[in-house]
């Protein structure tokens, strides 16, 4: 009996150390990140003093193994600046800078808050390359940048490029410049090709425009251009447009646009009055690019857009389409 149970006791024992360990779960580690340190830190880093208000974002994964990014965001007033670090578990290190995935678009982080649904357009649907330009109608700078825009794109690149135009009015500079968007944006409603002769107008009228006097001149101006001024008048008093505006406004700012004119070109940031010897080279080199590359523009096969019912055919340069990617 004794002899058939230590058998037995053996079987089983020898079994059990052939099987393989049970897998315990292993507890996520919590990055040891002191924000309170980490806001001192950043302080003495940028020379921002007390009067600036900082907030530290909760840590979350990072493309880097070991690393943790967080979100910094200093303000004072309507002025503010974000970075972004990637910071050790520990809490000792600190990395500045942009994670590249050599797999993907370099620009892919900005070309997914892109969207150009129903924006106004020229140039052609399907282009390989979709210039996006965010721009205030009271700006100076944004004068002179539209102007070089409008006298050579569609001229230099009649099948290759697709150009949209993203409002971004800088309130607290401007005191006119919303209300010119909505306007403009009422206008596109209802005839889109008519919304590039009031862009091209208000651009040539900043001088002459002041709050007081921005809506009859709108309204003397538009007349014979394809839009019903009764109805122009009614939508502007009612801001019917003003949450498409802010639509615009919110994404410029998910894209850290800080001035006007601001462009992206398939996803590549150009700050500020670009000149056209400056913008051509960086469009020629990304026709070439698309042609393997296909990880841009809106011939890349990666997206696909749905007519808005009641919009102007895409062949037009009307109808706004999504950025493609990959």
């Amino acid at each position: 009996m004794f002899r058939k149970l230590s058998v037995v006791l053996a079987a089983a024992t020898a079994l059990l150390a052939q099987a393989p360990p049970s897998k315990t779960p292993t507890p996520a580690v919590k990055p040891q990140i002191d924000k309170g340190k980490l806001e001192a830190y950043i302080r003495h880093l940028f020379v921002w003093p007390p009067p600036v208000e900082i907030e530290v974002s909760d840590p979350k994964p990072a493309p880097i193994a070991g690393f943790y990014e967080v979100n910094i965001r200093g303000s004072q007033g309507k002025a503010s600046q974000e970075e972004t670090f990637y910071v050790s578990g520990d809490g000792q290190k600190m990395i500045r800078g942009t994670v590249f995935n050599v797999g993907q678009n370099p620009f892919k982080p900005d070309l997914d808050k892109i969207k150009t649904d129903f924006q106004p357009s020229f140039g052609t649907a399907g282009a390989p390359v979709v210039v996006v330009e965010f721009s205030d109608f009271e700006c100076p700078y944004c004068r002179e940048e539209s102007k070089i825009l409008r006298k050579n794109l569609a001229a230099t690149y009649p099948k290759d490029v697709h150009f949209y135009y993203a409002d971004y009015p800088l309130e607290s500079l401007h005191p006119w410049a919303k209300d010119a968007a909505i306007a403009g944006r009422c206008i596109f409603h209802q005839n889109p090709s008519a919304f590039w002769d009031y862009h091209d107008w208000i651009f040539g009228a900043q001088e002459e425009i002041n709050p007081d006097n921005l809506k009859s001149k709108i309204l003397d101006f538009m007349k014979g251009k394809g839009v019903d001024g009764s109805q122009l008048s009614t939508c502007m008093d009612s801001r019917a447009t003003e949450s498409e505006v802010e639509r615009t406004k919110a994404e410029g700012r998910s894209l850290e646009v800080n001035s006007t004119p601001t462009l992206f070109v398939n996803g590549r940031r150009m700050v500020g009055a670009v000149q056209w010897e400056d913008l051509k080279r960086v469009i020629d080199f990304e026709i070439e690019y698309q042609k393997t590359a296909k990880n841009a523009g809106e011939d890349c096969g990666c997206s696909v857009s749905l007519a808005m019912p009641g919009a102007a055919a895409p062949n037009n340069g009307q109808a706004g389409n999504p950025v493609g990617l990959k």
